[in-house]
């Protein structure tokens, strides 16, 4: 470069090549695109996913580190990354349906994942049956021609609610049909569902995989390399791609996943514990519980229960509302699956686009609270909660 300009020389900056070593960590690739010294080799990286890397838009080498990373952790044949977890969501039920089809979805669903299919049905006309997440029979018998998906969550938000994956993808398969689940509550350290005979696996990286709350990321991840490259070619047209950068925080916070889990669900299950016996503490919903209706099956399908549950509230909203105002160390803020505690008000926050109907269907109430716990010491998260009870 010593021939041109300094105009120039400041534009085309000197790229070193690393021979015989590689780095610890996967490096940051913030570009939006890269060069290319012949364009059959340009044209062969537009055309699939796992091709030479042309433009952030299609993937980017940590982009692609985090999808392989992740695919890698659930078994999968190839993994789509996003901006956001209602862009793999979004990727995954635009790219596969049309109108005029059919979805069966679980009763007991994340408030934006609700919203999204009914704005499919309102705008599109896919029409959707709700059936229970533990009920086989139920999915056979809202099968129809046109169906074409069942979307299922591990572990409902924010309820806890334990999907029968082995019998509802048993079902799924012998009718035909895509199987479809989020896995975020669990992540791959408590359920892998490919394993289970799903089809596609849907993270909202924002939570457990990163794990620090300072990302906002998705992905789905593909059992079927021909699913996997049909939902991608639709996917770097809806331009819902992850950022480098985010991909890079995600990766570093994968590291530590399986050291987090452990401590989220020791905490959770401590606070459960203790609030299903305080007086003010009408109902705690977390699988981990004999009292929940999910108990036996997660008991076989999980090694431990996640980190999140909620509780109802003798007194109703003005209860709730009294308890989330008078904690000191949890935080009262959206999302979950970070180091620190957040609290909300499902009702007002993660469901608010849901219908006094559908609130009632979920189990929601006015005096639901959703703890989303953290790695702190568990007796500083109870003495905190025990105080603002009181």
């Amino acid at each position: 470069m010593s021939d041109y300009r300094p105009e120039t020389r400041a534009v085309h900056l000197p790229q070193p090549t690393i021979e015989g070593s590689r780095p610890i960590s996967m490096p940051i690739y913030q570009t939006s695109g890269f060069v290319f010294d012949d364009p059959e080799t340009m044209a062969d990286g537009m055309s699939r996913p796992d091709g030479p890397f042309v433009y952030g838009r299609y993937t980017n080498p940590t982009v692609r580190s985090l999808e392989l990373a992740i695919s890698g952790l659930e078994g999968g044949a190839g993994a789509i990354a996003t901006g956001s977890g209602m862009g793999a969501i979004n990727a995954v039920l635009l790219g596969l349906l049309k109108p005029g089809d059919h979805l069966i979805a679980q009763d007991a669903l994340y408030g934006g994942t609700a919203a999204m299919i009914n704005d499919l049905a309102g705008r599109f006309g896919i029409t959707v049956s709700y059936v229970a997440e533990d009920d086989p029979a139920a999915l056979r018998a809202a099968v129809r021609p046109e169906t074409r998906l069942v979307y299922l969550e591990t572990i409902a938000n924010p309820m806890g609610r334990v999907a029968d994956l082995p019998g509802m993808f048993a079902a799924a398969r012998e009718l035909g049909l895509v199987s479809v689940v989020d896995n975020t509550f669990a992540t791959p350290m408590l359920c892998r569902p490919i394993e289970h005979g799903a089809d596609i696996v849907i993270h909202s990286t924002t939570k457990y995989l990163s794990g620090h709350t300072d990302v906002v990321g998705g992905i789905a991840v593909f059992a079927d390399d021909a699913l996997y490259k049909k939902v991608w070619h639709f996917a770097i047209e809806l331009g819902a791609s992850a950022d480098p950068f985010a991909a890079w925080l995600t990766l570093r916070g994968l590291q530590t996943l399986a050291l987090r889990m452990e401590r989220h669900c020791a905490n959770a299950r401590l606070l459960a514990t203790r609030l299903a016996e305080h007086p003010a503490v009408t109902a705690v919903h977390w699988p981990g519980l004999p009292s929940h209706p999910s108990y036996e099956l997660a008991g076989k399908l999980l090694p431990d229960f996640g980190g999140v549950f909620a509780f109802d509230l003798a007194g109703g909203r003005a209860a709730g509302e009294r308890f989330m105002r008078s904690v000191r160390l949890a935080l009262l803020a959206p999302s979950l699956g970070g180091v620190e505690t957040l609290i909300l008000h499902p009702a007002t926050t993660s469901h608010h686009a849901l219908s006094a109907a559908e609130l009632a269907r979920h189990g929601i109430g006015e005096g639901t609270v959703r703890a989303a716990v953290g790695i702190e010491h568990a007796e500083d998260l109870w003495a905190d909660f025990a105080q603002a009870l009181a």
